[in-house]
Order: C-alpha cells, then sequence, then structure tokens
C-alpha cells in the first residue's frame, strides 16, 4: 500500500513541476490503460468459478453498496452547498 501511494505522490510531484507543458497525449494513454484493465477484469470474473456461480447474491450486495455509496454522497454534497456556498437570501426560498 506504501508502495502505491508513494507512486501516486511522485507522479503528483512531477506533475506540478511539469505543470508549464502540455501532454495532449496523456490522457490517451490513460484511457488506453483503463479500457485494457476493464478488459484483464473481466477475463479474471469471467474465469472464476466462484464469482460466476454467486453472481446474484454478490450483485445485490454490490447495487446496495453502489445506492448507499450515491445516496450518501448526494446527501453529504447538499448539506455542503447549504452550509457553505449558498447565500444567506437563498435560503428562505428552500
Amino acid at each position: 500500500m506504501l508502495k502505491i501511494v508513494g507512486i501516486m505522490l511522485l507522479g503528483v510531484f512531477t506533475g506540478y513541476l511539469l505543470k508549464n507543458y502540455q501532454f495532449r497525449w496523456v490522457q490517451k494513454w490513460i484511457m488506453l490503460a483503463i479500457w485494457l484493465l476493464l478488459f484483464l477484469l473481466g477475463i479474471a470474473v469471467g474465469t472464476n468459478g466462484e464469482i460466476m456461480n454467486n453472481l446474484d447474491t454478490i450483485g445485490l450486495k454490490g447495487l446496495i453498496l453502489a445506492l448507499g455509496g450515491v445516496s450518501g454522497s448526494v446527501i453529504l454534497a447538499w448539506v455542503v452547498y447549504r452550509f457553505f456556498f449558498m447565500r444567506r437570501d437563498e435560503s428562505s426560498v428552500s
């Protein structure tokens, strides 16, 4: 885990030093890497019999987790907006 955080921080530091340069090719390589990782993840899931046999249970738990995460994010974003970004005269409207 420490190695991953270190590599990420090294990238942030390098990006900070090179912020005046434009790297148009980086976005294309990032998207290619994401598509490749998703494809390889699909292969790993498809070849794992235990995951495929329990897909209905795993899918339901995943759906519940996703809905909970999205709901919590929306509620917290609304609270942060209401307390920190809404002007006083707007708060009486809603």
